[in-house]
C-alpha cells in the first residue's frame, strides 16, 4: 500500500520487519525540489522536461505507437536458480496486449493481427535478475510479435521456367527412366 507525504514526493513504504524507511523518488534534491526546476549555473542550459517524461508508447515498426496504457504488465517470481535473491524479487515480467480493446490499431491492422496471432499477444521475460530489464525485454518481444503479425506478405509474381531449367528437368527425367529400365529383369535365354 502506498504511503508518504500528501504532495507525492515520497514513494511507497517498503514493507517487512527489517525495512520500514521512506525512500525518496528520483529527481529531487535534499530540499525536496525537482532537479529540473533548479536554477542552472551560469552558462548552462536547464535540462529539458522531455528527458524527464517516461516513454509514452511502444513503437512498432515505423508509424505505429501502442500507448503503454493498453499493455498490461504482470510480474511474478522468476523460475530457475537464483539463490536468495530469487526469494525476494518478482523479476519475471509478462506483457499482455489485448488486440480487440486497442484504440491504436486501425480496423485493417486489427483484422490482420487477429487472423495471424489471435486476440491476445503475450510476451514473457525472465532472463535478467532485474525487473526493469525484464520489462524492457518483454516490451521488445511484444513489439516484435506485433510487427510480425502486422507484416503484409509480398505478393508472388508468377514467373516462367527458364530454358536451362527445362533442359535440366528433361535430362533428369531421362536419367530416372534409364535407371528404371536397368532394374528390369534381364530376358531369359531360350525363350
Amino acid at each position: 500500500m502506498a504511503s508518504g507525504s500528501p504532495d507525492g514526493r515520497h514513494c511507497r513504504r517498503v514493507g517487512g520487519p527489517a525495512r520500514t524507511g521512506v525512500h525518496r523518488r528520483g529527481g529531487y534534491d535534499s530540499r525536496g525540489e525537482r532537479l529540473a526546476d533548479a536554477v542552472p549555473e551560469e552558462g548552462l542550459e536547464p535540462r529539458s522536461r522531455e528527458a524527464d517524461k517516461p516513454r509514452r508508447g511502444l513503437r512498432v515498426g515505423r508509424d505505429l505507437v501502442i500507448p503503454l496504457a493498453e499493455i498490461t504488465l504482470r510480474t511474478s517470481r522468476s523460475s530457475g536458480p537464483g539463490g536468495q535473491h530469487a526469494n525476494v524479487t518478482a523479476s519475471r515480467v509478462e506483457a499482455i496486449f489485448d488486440v480487440l480493446a486497442s484504440s491504436a490499431l486501425s480496423e485493417a491492422q486489427r483484422a490482420r493481427v487477429l487472423a495471424r496471432a489471435g486476440r491476445r499477444l503475450v510476451a514473457v521475460a525472465q532472463d535478467d535478475r532485474s525487473q526493469a530489464r525484464n520489462r524492457e525485454l518483454a516490451l521488445e518481444r511484444l513489439a516484435a510479435r506485433l510487427e510480425q503479425a502486422l507484416a503484409v506478405p509480398r505478393r508472388r509474381r508468377p514467373t516462367r521456367p527458364t530454358s536451362a531449367s527445362r533442359a535440366r528437368r528433361l535430362a533428369e527425367k531421362r536419367r530416372a527412366a534409364q535407371r528404371k529400365l536397368e532394374r528390369k529383369r534381364p530376358p531369359r535365354d531360350g525363350d
